[in-house]
């Protein structure tokens, strides 16, 4: 009779905690409905009770935020298959889901919640969104970010009352800290990439910015960057697939709204993703990634749905059309190890315009009550229905050659740690050994103000030299026969977009080291004058142009000095290194 109590006691038990766990997932799936969303701690349990109630899902905790507290990954998987070598192996593709980079734009958050209860309770059908598809989902990638919770920091937003920080723990846009990973989010959100190698990726947002009439609008990173066919497969296949679905399901879609002047109807421009951004350092590794955007004056309800919904949408392509996309990656990944020219900078095509049938709302003007000036004001009264220009294709401003391999110093460490992160196979020099290179040496560039903790530099310019260098044993060599080509490139050409020489790695070099006293380097540069005729005439041609350098005894000193053989060659050298041919390693 004891022993019968016990188990009918145990029995209750079991029964109350999947009672909980299924009223807590539905409450909780209700909350968006109530222009509510989830905390950090709620959103966590809900994957945690998901994990207990299904066989075929796992939470695990992925790596560290900059908060201290851990970035958690869901998988759900039919055949309970979690080992991301196994299943590559098992010819599945892979879905990765990133959300809450953003913690106010949390729409994809609540929907990533709903789409895992809808899919692994089986009120989604399994087979179509499963049977060829492992689904990876970030449950919320800024923690610090997502923790720093209140009412205000969305203005421009309807709701969720409650919602996150844009800045994570440190303050930092995570999503413009892809290529210089100064965050520890960024550092474990690499790790997860490079772990599971998705085959398409998603990154969910809230957009600020026009109104209109849709609820959700689409990035889709530019396939101009892609190998052709790749591209060619997106553009024409996934795209159109994308887009007529999310028409089914009622919220129909529009690419991002970013307009050439301040109004949609001047025409808008394809958002250009460079490697900072989520998608496009997702897009460097050949994973075809796109960014949700909801929109903020749209309730909080559909914003979610209609991430939902894109969810289903792209989950199901993928699932149905599984080998095209394997294959697709399978040989832009060989011919990115083989190709010899990449484009490290872009610009706007406008040459090539489309047409876009844009539902939007009239732009009007009147008056401020604040400032007295004219004021820009949308008229929901007014909508309409037409074609507007399109720009969507960029061309290619810089491409160069690849060389055969990069050498650089283990005194760079900041690099070397960036590059082994993101999967790039190095190699050291066994000896101390003195190579001919192609060395860059920066002839000018531009530094904004602060931005993402960094002094950004922008409009490089440079030119090589050919130098006999002498490097030391446990220094670092890249060769560019790796299928992560388009990362080692867009991360070590100085002047890329994204570069590290861009982000600061390497200002030391911008600094001069070694000066001279100018009563001890008086005769000194007046021999070298007398030996170097061809300085002499530079330096008189110098300050006919320059009246600054005729009338500033130091000045010319300098100018000489510079020139001279003692003057250190390290001096704006930067110190990553083209080798132009094959060597013996």
């Amino acid at each position: 009779m004891k022993i019968k109590s016990i188990i009918f006691k145990s029995i209750l038990i079991i029964f109350l905690l999947i009672k909980t766990i299924n009223i807590s997932i539905a409450q909780n799936n209700e909350l968006f409905n109530q222009n509510k969303t989830l905390t950090y701690e709620q959103i966590i349990q809900e994957y945690k009770n998901l994990d207990k109630k299904y066989e075929n899902a796992k939470l695990i905790e992925a790596g560290i935020s900059d908060a201290g507290k851990p970035i958690h990954l869901f998988i759900i998987s039919d055949d309970k298959e979690f080992n991301p070598e196994q299943i590559k192996k098992d010819n599945k593709r892979i879905l990765l889901i990133n959300n809450g980079i953003h913690p106010g734009e949390s729409c994809g958050i609540d929907a990533s919640i709903k789409f895992s209860e809808d899919l692994l309770s089986g009120n989604l059908n399994q087979k179509k969104y499963l049977s060829n598809t492992v689904i990876c989902i970030i449950p919320v990638y800024n923690v610090g970010g997502c923790i720093n919770r209140g009412p205000y920091s969305r203005m421009n937003q309807i709701g969720p009352e409650q919602h996150g920080f844009r800045g994570n723990a440190k303050n930092l846009d995570l999503n413009r800290d892809f290529i210089k990973s100064d965050a520890e989010n960024s550092k474990t959100f690499a790790k997860i990439f490079h772990i599971w190698q998705p085959d398409v990726f998603v990154d969910t947002h809230t957009s600020n910015g026009a109104d209109y009439q849709y609820v959700i609008t689409l990035i889709s990173t530019n396939t101009d960057k892609f190998h052709k066919p790749l591209a060619s497969y997106v553009d024409n296949n996934i795209l159109p697939f994308l887009y007529s679905k999310m028409i089914d399901y009622k919220y129909e879609m529009t690419p991002y709204v970013n307009p050439v002047n301040e109004i949609p109807d001047s025409g808008i421009v394809g958002f250009f993703d460079s490697p900072r951004y989520a998608s496009g350092y997702t897009s460097l590794f050949n994973t075809i990634s796109f960014i949700t955007e909801t929109h903020m004056l749209k309730p909080y309800k559909d914003r979610v749905l209609s991430t939902y919904y894109f969810i289903l949408a792209i989950n199901e392509f993928l699932n149905k059309n599984n080998k095209q996309i394997a294959d697709l990656k399978k040989d832009a990944d060989e011919q990115t190890s083989k190709k010899h020219e990449f484009t490290i900078n872009w610009k706007l095509d406008k040459t090539q315009i489309d047409s876009l049938l844009f539902k939007g709302f009239a732009a009007k003007y009147k008056k401020s009550n604040i400032t007295g000036f004219q004021r820009l004001y949308y008229d929901k009264t007014e909508p309409f229905e037409k074609n507007i220009a399109f720009y969507k294709h960029y061309k290619p401003e810089k491409t160069i050659k690849k060389p055969e391999y990069y050498i650089i110093s283990q005194a760079w460490q900041n690099a070397i740690d960036r590059l082994k992160l993101n999967n790039v196979k190095l190699k050291t020099l066994k000896k101390d050994t003195s190579i001919m290179v192609s060395a860059f040496i920066i002839d000018d560039f531009k530094t904004k103000e602060a931005y993402e903790n960094h002094y950004l530099h922008y409009e490089v310019k440079t030119h090589t030299d050919k130098q006999l260098i002498e490097f030391y044993k446990g220094d670092y060599i890249v060769e560019t026969n790796q299928k992560e080509n388009n990362y080692i490139i867009n991360t070590l050409e100085p002047d890329a977009t994204d570069s590290y020489f861009v982000w600061n790695f390497f200002d030391a070099v911008l600094q001069q080291k070694e000066w001279f006293s100018a009563y001890v380097f008086e005769e000194t540069a007046e021999k070298i004058l007398e030996e170097h005729p061809d300085i002499k005439e530079e330096l008189e041609k110098a300050k006919l142009n320059d009246k600054n350098l005729a009338e500033n005894h130091y000045w010319q000193l300098l100018f000489i000095y510079r020139r001279s053989k003692y003057f250190e060659k390290s001096f704006m050298r930067y110190p990553v290194y083209r080798i132009e041919e094959k060597i013996e390693l």
